[in-house]
């Protein structure tokens, strides 16, 4: 299988409409929200605009909690591109509205458009992230959703500098509120217009019964996803994630002018660093997964928020606080470029940590509640949303610390959690081990692995049997494998952490086992369609099988399972015993190789020993 290129998607009809969708939803509505909460902020007293403006972030967050539920039931119940071309039509009007409300000043109807974007956003979420997996393939889930990250954060930007620059015109006639309200009708029509080229996407469960109270629907939902733990706790994560950066992008403004003493455009400049950041950290992800569906990057994410967190603190600290300094005055006091780079690290790393997660949530979730789960996703995120802007008001204005000490807070707090978080679902960090061993104990590349099924029983017969080994594999196949290997391989506290907490556990051998017992094991994977590996032993090249290899043959005969030979090149022996016992060399290049399939009635010895 050859590296996945993710930007091929965009030659893609089942991905590119809806990146263009996506992009010009996110756009619309940060450039009405950013517009109206300038407006607010410039035209009224500041006690009345601080009334206004809070009111505002209330009814932006509401609609999550109350039609998130119900959008991912619709998504579960009816064509996903259908509901996606509703919306975009229903944007339209809603632009129109928008701009209708803004230019001729509104304030009722303002609100009440902002209600609408929110409501068009909370239900266009669970849409289209349960649409990802049904148009994509799974080796390119990771990839896509980068993207796709990276179209909400690019929307986001962008539409916030329009919307705060195109607003700042209150000149008679406000030509900036006009050009500001046909930019938006152009995109949303443009954004329709892509939206009918998304490919028909049938529901799951076209006779699901919806049920519109979100309370018990969101209760439902949550008792079904605590039963999978890895999605629950990927929810968890994601939810934190958005605690997290609005607890940072919240205190920006008050940062830039408080802090840092620097005028509005220098706010423009942190924001973009931030987004900037997201979109890297979102791209670099399909590179560092090669592809795979893995929580490995997610703690090296959360790594980064916190040391990125810490820097930010810091240098904030300890920053000398101007006078309404433009860009240029900005960048020549000392620890101005520090504060972007931290800025944009936490960008970075948080998209390296988010998207993961949303594809593991994606992958596994049951096809048929998948959209509902996404959708419980959106609640919670806007459940921590709400309670950070709490906490922060709470620590800001009543145990009156300041906004350096609340990043540096945020960040001792955040390596707290993911701590917590790490330890109650191991995966992560089994999964990190797997991506460091493949990544930075060795050096590791690989050929087509398309011989490889998909789907189904297969056996790998691989060489050389080193300890390593296992967790190149693991990083590399995308389907989990089920090891057959001799007792006592696990003898590293490492070793047995990976094999105690992956997702199949291994299946262990020696000379006193029973062969039933053994066999029993076998025919067990066999029969639930597990990927096999079993590393042969050289000592017994010029010899018969042993009674392992003939244990399997026979099961492996009988069931009619393939196998595939499959060679690590650049890695030693490393089996206890063999007379060429030689140590594994330190950060070696392996490159991993699969054969042509073989029928086990025809296999041999040497097959085995290659």
């Amino acid at each position: 299988m050859a590296q996945q290129n993710q930007f091929t998607l965009f030659t893609k009809r089942r991905f590119l409409p809806l990146f263009l969708s996506l992009i010009s939803a996110a756009f619309n509505d940060n450039i009405f929200k950013n517009a109206l909460l300038v407006m607010l902020a410039f035209r009224l007293a500041e006690s009345e605009a601080n009334a206004l403006i809070n009111l505002a972030t209330g009814f932006y967050i509401l609609p999550y909690f109350l039609f998130s539920v119900t959008a991912g039931q619709l998504a579960d119940k009816y064509d996903k591109s259908r509901i996606i071309r509703i919306l975009k039509l229903a944007e339209i009007f809603f632009v129109l509205l928008g701009a209708y409300s803004l230019i001729y000043n509104n304030q009722i109807l303002n609100f009440i458009v902002l209600f609408l974007m929110a409501t068009h956003t909370a239900i266009f979420s669970p849409v289209q992230y349960a649409l990802l997996p049904q148009h994509l393939k799974r080796s390119e889930l990771m990839g896509g959703n980068g993207l796709a990250q990276m179209a909400s954060f690019a929307g986001v930007l962008v539409g916030t500098i329009a919307g705060t620059l195109l607003a700042g015109y209150t000149k008679p006639g406000q030509p900036g509120l006009e050009e500001l309200g046909a930019i938006m009708v152009v995109i949303a029509v443009l954004g329709y217009l892509a939206s009918r080229m998304i490919p028909q996407a049938p529901p799951p469960t076209p006779d699901l019964r919806i049920d519109w109270n979100p309370v018990s629907q969101a209760w439902r939902i949550m008792r079904l996803t605590v039963k999978n733990p890895s999605v629950f706790y990927a929810i968890l994560a994601c939810s934190w994630f958005w605690l997290v950066s609005s607890a940072y992008l919240a205190q920006v403004p008050s940062l830039t002018k408080n802090v840092l003493g620097a005028s509005e455009p220098v706010i423009t400049i942190i924001l973009c660093c931030l987004s900037i950041g997201v979109a890297a950290g979102s791209l670099m992800c399909e590179a560092l997964s090669r592809g795979r569906i893995t929580f490995g990057i997610v703690p090296i994410g959360a790594l980064g928020i916190t040391l990125g967190g810490l820097g930010l603190g810091i240098t904030t600290a300890q920053f000398d606080t101007l006078s309404g300094a433009s860009i240029s005055e900005y960048l020549q006091n000392d620890g101005a470029y520090a504060v972007l780079i931290y800025t944009a690290l936490l960008g970075i790393f948080g998209g390296i940590f988010i998207v993961p997660l949303y594809t593991i949530m994606q992958d596994r979730t049951d096809y048929a509640v998948r959209a509902q789960v996404l959708s419980l996703n959106n609640v919670l995120n806007a459940l921590f949303i709400v309670l950070i802007s709490l906490l922060s008001i709470f620590f800001l204005d009543v145990l009156k610390i300041t906004i350096p000490q609340l990043f540096i807070l945020m960040a001792l707090v955040n390596c707290t959690v993911m701590a917590l978080l790490f330890f109650k679902q191991p995966e992560f960090i089994v999964h990190l081990l797997v991506w460091l061993s493949s990544h930075l104990f060795a050096r590791t590349s690989y050929g087509e692995l398309k011989h490889i099924p998909a789907t189904g029983a297969a056996l790998l017969v691989c060489s050389p049997a080193a300890r390593l080994a296992p967790q190149l594999l693991m990083d590399t196949l995308l389907r989990p494998i089920r090891f057959i290997l001799p007792q006592g391989f696990d003898q590293f506290p490492l070793l047995r952490f990976i094999f105690n907490n992956y997702s199949l556990a291994p299946i262990f051998y020696d000379a006193t086992r029973e062969k039933e017992k053994f066999t029993a094991e076998i025919r067990r994977a066999v029969g639930n369609g597990e990927l096999i590996c079993f590393f042969p032993v050289k000592d017994h090249c010029d010899s018969e099988f042993t009674d392992i290899e003939r244990q399997l043959k026979e099961v492996l005969t009988h069931t009619a399972t393939p196998i595939f030979p499959l060679t690590l090149k650049g890695l030693h022996d490393e089996v206890s015993g063999s007379p060429n016992h030689k140590k594994m060399r330190f950060f070696p290049k392996v490159h991993i190789s699969v054969g042509q399939p073989i029928a086990a009635k025809d296999i041999n010895k040497s097959a085995l020993a290659e």
